[in-house]
């Protein structure tokens, strides 16, 4: 029987965004720091913090040794990622001013900022056969929570019959409307890293294509309990001919590096997300997938470190791309692009529905110094591939957007090795773009097209 298709219908009634039950919260900070190095002097620079302010020695890990940077961390040691030239430091509170003023005055030390926690950038499923009435009456102290499940729940049944009227057979709307469907390129020989919740590495559709399956979160294996990572990387490199129809691939012949940065609820921070980066470098993979971000606000800057991490990655070759988060609630709510995505080097994707309107969900590029949404992708009602036994389902945010935007760097990648630099792959993306009567702000240079 077909997997999807039975509660397909009930499905299309409520959008699945996958942060819709986390309380998000902007600036929110764990007891660490990233500390950015001069990439001559890194050693000057962790010496400069362990004699000033008392840094712990610093563990080098680099490349695939990354993995073994969360167990230190733990540990309470310093970590600093080889090719990325970033360290990162736990410090006390009474540590924290020396740090300050050693990152200020210390020339090998570039910039040094708090770690932040970091969520899955998707909308979560309502519970089969949720009413109006269930919300209501679903957790009576959560009013707020309450009210934005509400405004959702009437925003997905307005999509669900737009959505009706897309023919899905053979091939999702999401790969229609990029026409994946109709390039002859298939992502071979690329390699692809999706930094998520994990994978179900023994998944029909997804076990033949997955090269590298690392965790990077304490504790927990690479296993995707949430569905959040299996779904991004089922729309990335999803095969061609899934067991089960529709394709919902893109790059169905890419290599999988399926990199678990967020833990089983769905959260992680800035050091898990570095340690995916410095392994995908390491793998020589030529696109970082991140369907994950932390809130901003109107006029906070971006990370200087991650802005940093993102230059230093197109220097190795590597294109990341970043969801530009789901934290608005338009036409009365718009946010601005969550972190990293903000960052001018990372290239930030808005989500669109089937009508080619921006989701009422998706992020806007509001602060003027970075934070721009660049692109924007199919991100309402996608189906791709979920952890056995459920096997597909839907799912909406600027997180299923994202994926379909590396997928597509894959096949440029494929149909144009001459071009070897990162930059050259940015800009065959976004000039071959269909433009769109909405504002840059909301979707960038337009909608991902595939070679």
């Amino acid at each position: 029987m077909n997997q999807h298709s039975a509660g397909g219908s009930a499905r299309r009634e409520r959008l699945s965004m996958a942060d819709a039950g986390v309380r998000k919260r902007a600036e929110e900070y764990t007891d660490r720091f990233l500390v950015l190095l001069d990439p001559q002097a890194t050693d000057e620079g962790m010496a400069a913090l362990r004699s000033r302010a008392g840094i712990a020695r610093a563990q080098r890990v680099g490349g695939a040794e990354a993995k073994e940077a969360p167990e230190a961390l733990q540990r309470g040691d310093a970590v600093v990622f080889d090719k990325l030239g970033v360290g990162v430091v736990t410090a006390a509170p009474d540590q924290r001013q020396a740090l300050r003023t050693t990152a200020r005055d210390e020339p090998a030390i570039l910039a040094a900022e708090r770690e932040r926690v970091v969520y899955a950038s998707q909308v979560t499923t309502l519970p089969a056969g949720a009413t109006v009435d269930y919300l209501k009456g679903y957790q009576e102290g959560v009013e707020e929570l309450v009210n934005h499940a509400l405004r959702r729940f009437e925003e997905s049944t307005v999509g669900a019959a737009r959505a009706a009227a897309v023919e899905e057979a053979q091939a999702t709307w999401g790969l229609q409307a990029t026409r994946v469907t109709e390039s002859a390129f298939s992502g071979k020989g690329v390699k692809v890293a999706v930094l998520d919740t994990g994978v179900d590495v023994t998944h029909p559709d997804l076990a033949d294509h997955i090269g590298k399956a690392i965790s990077f979160v304490p504790g927990e294996s690479v296993k995707d309990v949430q569905g959040h990572g299996t779904h991004c990387i089922g729309t990335a490199c999803g095969p061609r001919e899934p067991h089960t129809l529709p394709r919902y691939g893109v790059a169905h012949e890419a290599e999988i590096c399926a990199y678990k940065v967020l833990d089983d609820s769905g959260s992680g921070t800035d050091s898990q997300i570095l340690g995916g980066i410095e392994a995908a470098i390491g793998h020589d993979c030529r696109v970082i997938s991140m369907s994950l971000g932390a809130p901003t606000f109107v006029g906070q800057r971006f990370s200087q470190v991650f802005e940093n991490v993102a230059l230093r990655a197109l220097e190795a070759g590597t294109v990341i791309v970043a969801a530009a988060g789901n934290e608005s609630e338009r036409p009365d709510s718009i946010q601005p692009v969550a972190h990293p995505a903000n960052c001018p080097s990372i290239l930030a994707v808005g989500a669109l529905d089937q009508n080619q309107a921006v989701a009422f969900f998706s992020d806007a590029g509001l602060n003027p110094d970075g934070g721009q949404v660049d692109i924007a992708a199919p991100g309402v009602d996608v189906l791709s591939a979920a952890p056995q036994p459920l096997m597909h389902q839907r799912m909406s945010g600027t997180s299923m957007a994202t994926p379909h935007v590396a997928g597509i760097l894959a096949l440029i990648a494929e149909a144009h090795p001459q071009a070897t630099s990162a930059a050259e792959l940015k800009t065959l993306l976004l000039t071959k773009a269909r433009r769109l009567p909405l504002a840059s702000v909301d979707v960038g240079v337009g909608l991902t097209q595939a070679p």
